[in-house]
């Protein structure tokens, strides 16, 4: 049985939940965010906590996770998410184009990342990227996707890392 899905979500302020045709809905100061709801998984709005239940015992582990996923859309509706990115290495750089994000990262060429519709992307320096979105899985998605062009290097440490990110670093040849 799942014990998260036996926890009340309270509302934030400014955010509205609708279930319509088995698809929820929140929207909030931030923008509007969907799923689809799973078979078998119930919700209840009774002003302002929502409480999720399954039909059965086989949907509960269902209904945790829904309950998950809606707790981060509310979250992500009224304050939003971020997710900072920190560029190692020499002359490693990066800039905002447009709508575009340039990176310099050591190859021949830049590499402009497109950015995907509902991301904010900004660079208070050139060595930091901090994304920053509603969606929490299509921010770690973003963040992820930059990180991918040169992931950190376990020698110099060299790369584009998350902040915070604690690298482990391997001991060079001996002579």
């Amino acid at each position: 049985m799942s014990r998260v899905a036996k926890k009340v979500i309270n509302l934030p302020k400014g955010v509205e939940l609708k279930d319509a045709d088995g698809v929820l809905s929140v929207k909030g100061p931030k923008g509007t965010l969907t799923m689809a709801k799973p078979a078998g998984v119930t919700v209840a709005n009774d002003n302002g906590k929502v409480q999720l239940g399954a039909e059965s015992a086989d949907h509960m582990k269902m209904a945790g996770t829904t309950r998950a996923i809606l707790a981060n859309m509310f979250v992500g509706v009224s304050e939003g998410f971020t997710r900072k990115l920190e560029l190692v290495g020499v002359g490693y750089r990066a800039a905002m184009q447009g709508k575009d994000l340039n990176l310099s990262l050591g190859y021949s060429h830049p590499v402009v990342f497109q950015v995907p519709a509902g991301i904010t992307i900004a660079t208070p320096t050139q060595t930091e990227i901090m994304v920053s979105g509603a969606d929490k899985q299509q921010v770690g998605e973003v963040a992820a996707k930059i990180r991918a062009y040169r992931k950190p290097e376990p020698y110099k440490g060299k790369g584009i890392r998350y902040s915070g990110e604690k690298i482990i670093m391997k001991e060079a040849k001996k002579a």
